[in-house]
């Protein structure tokens, strides 16, 4: 079917898209000699994995569920890092990964001897263990998607690790970036040298986490590469591994609704849609973050403008103003653009109100519903 033929709302996914955002990714990764890992806590669209697999294998997780879904849908190595482990996850989360990293010190000592008896039970597929390390250099504005904020609860500081690493650490991760650039990281990696330096005579692998947004049009993916490269040269025995989360499904997909009421109190209009912000597009009001609409256009004085309104009923789900080149009615078709990464993993049932089905449109152009939603799933989130 063409999408002129589905209701709304629904989320449709783009498999040309995907594909240029995943052969820009292999290339930086080929050219800088480094590996590049998807990371499911930004998209985990499993039934669009085909795709995927032919660029990419290797996955981050930072759940057992995630974990899972590497093996299941993914099939190469698993990179998990968790905030915290337990005495019931670690053995499974040992069992399903091929690197794991933990957060302090005092989780390495707690479950450094399950590590060394799971692999020494299976020195066929023994599990490297990492350290997150927190370089407390801070190139993000929004704190709730900053890990190295002051009194951040992520990593190890240089100061608390001493002057060596634990015996047994193979490996360092560091995150500090989030939808940032190459210029960005070089900061974070100045300042991860400086203190961590001393440390990578002992360690295999450099794990730089998530954040790089090299698909975004002007992102200077040749400064990345040069800085990886020259990150490489110093520390030819490392392997260098990135796991962004946004870059994989950056404007790839959209979030198609339509108005379906406007009101009007005290001079202001919204727009009231067949989705929700809070439910469907939660990061524009966490953020707080504001989508671009297609079919909207600059603000010009003596335009209509509206506020777009979700239906649930929170008093706060809303976002805006957006301006359009004529006054909105009820029926009009809104396109809230790039909503699939960190969105669809996201949303919520909140109200019960309808989830948009999950549509994708393969390279000819042809749409197909991978998912429908109905009250059943409703329901049964809450049995």
């Amino acid at each position: 079917m063409k999408a002129t033929e589905l209701t709304t709302p629904y989320y449709i996914v783009y498999e040309d898209r995907i594909r240029r955002n995943l052969e820009l990714i292999t290339s930086v990764a080929r050219d800088a000699g480094v590996e590049i890992i998807m990371a499911f806590k930004a998209n985990a669209l499993w039934r669009t994995f085909p795709v995927v697999r032919e660029y990419v294998r290797d996955s981050t997780a930072s759940s057992l569920n995630e974990m899972r879904l590497g093996n299941d849908e993914l099939g190469g190595e698993v990179h998990t890092y968790c905030p915290a482990y337990t005495p019931d996850t670690i053995g499974k989360f040992l069992a399903g990964s091929t690197h794991l990293t933990f957060n302090s010190l005092s989780q390495w000592e707690r479950f450094r001897k399950d590590v060394e008896e799971y692999s020494a039970a299976h020195p066929d597929k023994r599990v490297s263990p990492g350290l997150r390390v927190n370089p407390m250099c801070s190139v993000i504005e929004t704190d709730i998607y900053n890990p190295a904020v002051p009194g951040s609860r992520f990593g190890a500081t240089a100061e608390q690790i001493g002057d060596s690493l634990p015996e047994g650490i193979e490996g360092l991760h560091f995150h500090a970036l989030c939808e940032s650039t190459s210029h960005d990281l070089e900061k974070v990696l100045e300042a991860f040298e400086k203190q961590f330096g001393k440390y990578l005579p002992q360690v295999k692998w450099v794990n730089m986490g998530g954040g790089h947004l090299m698909t975004r049009e002007g992102y200077d993916t040749k400064h990345l590469v040069g800085l990886l490269r020259a990150f490489r040269e110093r520390y030819p025995w490392l392997k260098v591994i990135l796991e962004p989360g946004s870059a994989f499904m950056w404007r790839t997909g959209d979030l198609i609704t339509s108005v379906v009421d406007v009101v009007e109190n005290q001079g202001v209009k919204t727009a009231i849609i067949d989705a929700s912000f809070a439910c469907h597009m939660p990061d524009c009001l966490e953020m707080p973050y504001k989508p671009a609409i297609t079919e909207s256009v600059e603000t010009c004085e003596g335009m209509p403008s509206y506020r777009l309104g979700g239906n649930s009923c929170l008093s706060g789900d809303f976002v805006g103003e957006w301006t359009f080149p004529k006054p909105l009615k009820i029926g009009d078709i809104l396109t809230l653009e790039d909503m699939n990464h960190y969105t669809t993993v996201k949303t919520t049932m909140f109200n019960g109100i309808q989830h948009p089905d999950i549509v994708w449109c393969d390279a000819g152009g042809e749409c197909s519903v991978l998912r429908h939603f109905t009250y059943e799933d409703y329901k049964n989130r809450m049995d």
